[in-house]
């Protein structure tokens, strides 16, 4: 029987499962400051953090309404109650306590209900907007991941006056990288160490994702507990995901302490939707950074976020160029003497390198070919074995992509190719068996540089409280072996259009062939029927041969019997467009490439590409015709993605708080550098990206954007708010 996982609460865990720690329910903050719940409409308090009495020196808070803790605490918060405070906080400058003192107030409303109420003592401000501009202007000409980063560091240690700053990426599983650091030239480097994914919970993961700004300021601090524990309105304890005050978990204390570091501030970087990475900066003693310096963090860090997810797609961009070139070479090969194959492999870099591969076999009609590196011809047919009994396995996953960096790690009995063929991405090119292009990649035996050995994770002694992670943070290496470099997103990319180039290609040949060599009609004409590609061939009167079951899907669940390619036009929405474009086609031999909208079926109105070929014997003699149809439903979602964006985005700089002439100038022309960014990374995943997910990463650059506009034009109010 199964031991059930236990979910420690705050403190209690152990590093066995300190992944279900309950960090967001700490009960107790850091002492910098106060935190008070309040109970609405009427604004009691009924938890305080227990320094609140001295913070504000005052009496017992608990039980009493906010407009009795002196100052204009509660006049000022009240017009800002009607504010998404569930989603982000709000934080504004006050007075408060007796006599009233100014104070930094930070509100947010917690998922289970009440108002939270955090102060810190308030700071002089400074004039951040033309570091800021200047910080924009810089991320944006990054022209390079590794640049970007390192501007970046450079930025906020600049800005923030931290001892140590990284910028800090997750890789596939997990596991981080520093990849730029700007340190004091005292301290021992960190650039290019790895920390084990474990070194993160998953529940941290996620509260980096909503609080992407996270400060500590004394790493020894004693934690101020909330009194009492258990929230009165629904009696659990408080979800302190959005606070900014709140304790940090116990192990990430040791933590930080084992690495001899006194104070943090962290950023998130959200690229896409996920947790790309992270800027962490620390400090060897304590640290205070006040509201305005957070602020700017953030907004520096969304920026940077966007340009990652700019210059991504503009690599992947670059790669489809080649793959392109690829593509239109195949098509003029079979155009010509009917023969791609060849084409293929007729200078293999184009191949090879969209993908960073070593080597590529295709796998079609029983032949072998190869370009590179790659491993015999009978262990490349026996993986394609292997490829087939994977997606014959019932229960298997879809048809599509098999990509791995450790194909020897995951299949043992190809240990013998391993130096060649550590990694493999296999697409196959059709329903049938044992047709495949596959490319290689192989081993890199290398030295992977670890902070601290991540196999010696727990050390306790007979003291409880002994227990802690790694206490050494000296570098340790780890040598990995049957590994290949792993396959980036783009890569994967890039290995989705060719293979799918390569299949419509013989998919085309093979239609072709069924026009031409009636003998070969029965195993021919089963490729085509069986593609889930639509496709129509018809002889040269027009007269249809073959509809497959993928085009039939596009039509009416019930609809007549189709003779001729001219009776189409009346499941058309422009039956005269489609008759003109097929007359061309039949009467001028000139191929048709064109957009079409079909109506009834499973969608109404889908919209698909149509490409339209004579097949031309010799001595230029029309056999027939060949439709080969392809669904633009994903590309007209991200034209309409494309639109909307740009609508909004012109929309977004609209300042909602009342700003003097002053400020809304600073914020104009900071709004004017945030809007640009955003326009050209815009363009760039416009250019770079699939068209599938182009909505969603235009609708992260848009959310980026309108979250950086937001915190700009909160910090010039705050700011002018401040100079009053």
């Amino acid at each position: 029987m199964p031991v059930p996982l236990t979910t420690p609460a705050f403190g209690h865990a152990t590093l066995a499962d300190c992944e279900r720690e309950q960090i967001h329910l700490a009960g107790s903050i850091q002492p910098h400051g106060i935190l008070l719940a309040v109970k609405e409409p009427d604004n009691i308090v009924i938890q305080a953090s227990t320094n609140a009495a001295v913070f504000l020196n005052t009496g017992s808070v608990v039980g009493r309404p906010l407009r009795d803790l002196g100052g204009d605490l509660a006049l000022q918060i009240l017009p800002h109650l009607n504010s998404p405070l569930h989603l982000a906080p709000m934080t504004l400058r006050c007075t408060a306590g007796a006599p009233p003192r100014r104070v930094d107030c930070t509100l947010h409303r917690p998922s289970n209900g009440g108002l939270i109420v955090e102060l810190e003592p308030a700071t002089k401000t400074t004039n951040i907007a033309p570091a800021l501009d200047s910080a924009f202007h810089r991320i944006t000409s990054a022209s390079s991941l590794l640049g970007l980063c390192d501007e970046t560091a450079t930025i906020f240690r600049e800005i923030a006056g931290y001892d140590r700053v990284m910028v800090y990426r997750f890789d596939e599983d997990g596991h981080g990288e520093v990849l730029s650091e700007r340190r004091r030239p005292d301290l021992e480097a960190f650039l290019g160490n790895r920390y084990p994914a474990s070194d993160i919970p998953q529940i941290a993961r996620r509260l980096y994702e909503r609080n992407r700004v996270r400060l500590l300021v004394d790493v020894n601090y004693t934690p101020v507990p909330l009194q009492p524990r258990i929230s009165p309105l629904n009696g659990r304890d408080l979800d302190m995901s959005l606070s900014c005050l709140r304790s940090m978990s116990p192990i990430h204390q040791k933590y930080l302490q084992n690495m001899g570091v006194g104070a943090t501030l962290v950023c998130s970087l959200m690229v896409s939707g996920r947790l790309w990475g992270l800027i962490a900066c620390h400090h060897y003693e304590p640290r205070f950074v006040p509201f305005d310096i957070r602020a700017a963090g953030e907004a520096l860090a969304e920026t940077c976020a966007i340009r990652i997810a700019a210059l991504e797609s503009f690599a992947q961009s670059q790669s489809e160029l080649v793959v392109r070139r690829l593509e239109q070479r195949l098509v003029e090969a079979v155009s010509r003497d009917g023969e791609w194959q060849a084409a293929l492999f007729d200078g293999s870099q184009s191949l090879l390198q969209p993908l960073g591969a070593s080597g590529a076999a295709l796998l079609f009609e029983g032949q072998v070919t190869t370009a590179g590196d790659v491993p015999s011809t009978q262990r490349i047919r026996d993986l394609a074995a292997w490829l087939d009994r994977r997606r014959n396995t019932p229960g298997a996953a879809p048809e599509g992509l098999t990509a791995t960096s450790s194909l020897t790690l995951d299949e043992p009995s190809f240990a013998d190719i391993r130096s060649i063929a550590s990694g493999l991405i296999a697409a196959p090119l059709s329903a049938s068996e044992g047709e495949y292009l596959l490319w290689f990649r192989p081993e890199q035996v290398r030295t992977v540089t670890w902070g601290g050995d991540p196999l010696k994770a727990v050390i306790i002694g007979d003291d409880p409280s002994d227990l802690s992670p790694r206490r050494s943070f000296a570098k340790w290496h780890q040598l990995v072996e049957g590994k290949s470099e792993p396959w980036s997103s783009a890569e994967l990319a890039s290995a989705r259009v060719v293979s799918e180039t390569v299949a419509d290609v013989a998919l085309q040949l093979r239609s072709v062939r069924m026009v031409i060599a009636q003998d070969q009609l029965a195993t021919i004409s089963a490729q085509v029927l069986r593609s889930e590609q639509p496709v129509i061939i018809a002889d040269v009167e027009g007269r249809i041969l073959l509809m497959n079951e993928a085009f039939e899907q596009q039509l009416r669940a019930s609809h007549p019997h189709i003779p001729y390619l001219r009776d189409l036009g009346s499941y058309c929405t422009a039956p005269a467009e489609f008759r003109a474009n097929l007359d061309d086609l039949m009467r001028n031999k000139r191929s048709w490439r064109g957009e079409l909208t079909l109506t009834g079926g499973a969608s109404p109105q889908r919209p698909l590409m149509v490409r339209a070929d004579p097949v031309i014997a010799p001595y230029d003699r029309v056999l027939g015709f060949v439709l080969i149809f392809s669904d633009l439903t994903e590309r007209k979602t991200a034209e309409a993605a494309r639109a909307r964006f740009q609508e909004e985005i012109d929309g977004a700089r609209r300042p909602t708080l009342r700003l003097d002439q002053s400020a809304s100038l600073i914020y104009k022309e900071l709004a004017a550098s945030t809007v640009e960014n955003a326009q050209l990374a815009a363009l760039e995943v416009t250019h770079g990206a699939q068209a599938g997910s182009m909505p969603e990463m235009l609708e992260s650059i848009r959310n980026s954007t309108t979250r950086t506009l937001e915190i700009l034009e909160h910090l010039v109010w705050y700011r002018s708010q401040s100079e009053e």
